[in-house]
């Protein structure tokens, strides 16, 4: 099919282009998703402070941030398989050197390189693909397919990295990481869907029009309610946090499949660590053994694992009901429904049985919002320049990523808890549920007053 005869959208949900973008951001994911297992075999090798590696990992989710509007840019200026290849490049590039990497701080300016990669690769540059590639009756489903891929991905990359860890040195895991990397471009031979129409005279160029969004009022709104999504979802799992610790020998077989499917154990992020503190000792007839659980550091694992399986099936329904439902009403009964389950966890004594409805409850919760604002976004502001703009609203999530990590660990140490963490958190969860309710979802182009005749 050459390049004139290629649809401007594909009739069917499942084409090769959705096909192709899955691939790409669940191998991308799969890696980003992996980094943590590499904290501990690097310590010990050089006797740093974990905080050093823990750091690294807190810039790459920061420039993961600040690069998805950049390599959006990209995409739409020069187009997107030279914005996919210039991720692939950085991502590859960051993961080789990193090999031989023997200083935090040449790890930390390589995770900046890398977060750069997984911005090129991730859901900004690929949903704008696979929102252009599908008709308006499945772009809602498609992009919530795409985005399950990643979820999929966070789980599958750790137990296969941690199988390689155990077979060879970590060096040479970041090189056959870097391998997949480079495979996954196979993909972009399923990813041919033309880029936009070329721009009238009349049209507004990429910067005019994000100048125009940024001065929006639903723009900001969509803004502000992303950035509490990566504050809840960076305190309660951050990936830059995540080590090994020793797996019980009792698990039984469900249990050690949750425990491996979350990196065996998972024993310093935010809401592991929190369940370890404030959760009641697992009971000889609790039914949370039924999972394999006998010990509140493994319950830790799988309510983490818990959240990833079920986050799958909540982005599916999030994406299918987007195809049906008013976007900024599902986004504001998610992020108020996410504001009920917090704040019902916390007020109510926690126990294991608690630990694990939240965790499925969350989970179904946990990236529905993703499909729902990259289709907002499009809905309201077009295609042409959506994985920009959609770039910048992410940028919004990784700040208040950052701060629920940095906060997580900085009121910990001044009041030896978490609690104040997760109110806050319920506050915002709240914030962004009442501002997506002005948002005005009728299309730009539906607002705007025609033009005068000449």
């Amino acid at each position: 099919m050459t390049k004139s005869t290629i649809p401007p959208h594909y009739p069917s949900l499942i084409n090769p282009v959705l096909i192709g973008g899955c691939i790409i951001i669940l191998v991308s994911f799969s890696v980003r998703a992996s980094f943590g297992l590499f904290q501990l075999p690097i310590a010990e090798e050089f006797n740093w402070p974990r905080a050093e590696f823990s750091f690294a990992l807190a810039l790459q989710n920061l420039f993961w941030g600040i690069g998805q509007p950049l390599f959006s840019a990209l995409a739409e200026k020069y187009g997107d398989r030279k914005a996919i290849v210039a991720g692939v490049a950085c991502y590859v590039l960051g993961l080789v050197l990193s090999a031989q990497a023997i200083t935090p701080g040449q790890h930390q300016l390589l995770e900046m390189l890398i977060g750069f990669g997984i911005a090129g690769t991730g859901f900004g540059v690929i949903l704008a693909v696979v929102g252009r590639a599908a008709s308006d009756q499945h772009r809602s489903l498609a992009l919530g397919i795409a985005t399950a891929a990643g979820s999929a991905g966070q789980i599958i990359g750790p137990p296969l990295t941690q199988w390689l860890l155990e077979r060879m040195p970590w060096q040479s895991v970041f090189v056959s990481l870097a391998g997949v990397i480079v495979l996954s471009l196979l993909a972009l031979f399923l990813m041919r869907v033309p880029p936009p129409a070329p721009r009238q005279p009349h049209e507004e160029n990429m910067g005019e029009v994000v100048k125009r969004a940024l001065k929006d009022p639903s723009f900001l709104f969509i803004f502000i309610g992303f950035f509490s999504c990566g504050y809840q979802l960076a305190f309660i799992i951050n990936p830059a946090a995540i080590s090994i610790s020793p797996q019980p020998s009792n698990h039984a077989a469900f249990g050690a499949v949750l425990a491996d499917v979350n990196c065996h154990q998972v024993n310093t992020a935010h809401f592991p660590a929190f369940i370890t503190e404030m959760c009641s000792a697992i009971a000889p007839d609790s039914l949370v053994r039924a999972l394999g659980v006998s010990s509140t550091s493994s319950l830790g694992a799988v309510a983490i694992a818990l959240i990833g399986l079920f986050n799958i099936g909540g982005t599916l329904l999030a994406g299918w009901l987007g195809n049906k439902y008013s976007r900024k009403y599902l986004l504001a009964g998610i992020y108020a429904l996410r504001t009920l389950v917090a704040a019902l966890f916390i007020l109510n004594p926690i126990t294991p049985e608690s630990v694990v409805l939240f965790s499925m409850a969350m989970g179904a919760l946990w990236l529905a919002t993703v499909p729902l604002t990259s289709g907002l976004v499009a809905q309201i502001y077009g295609l042409r320049y959506m994985g920009t703009l959609y770039g910048l609203v992410f940028f919004s999530h990784q700040l208040g990523g950052f701060m629920g990590v940095w906060l997580g660990g900085t009121l910990y140490d001044l009041h030896s808890n978490y609690l104040l963490v997760w109110w806050i958190g319920v506050g915002f969860g709240a914030l962004s549920a009442l501002v997506h309710l002005p948002i005005e979802e009728k299309p730009w182009s539906m607002r705007e007053k025609p033009l005068p005749a000449a």
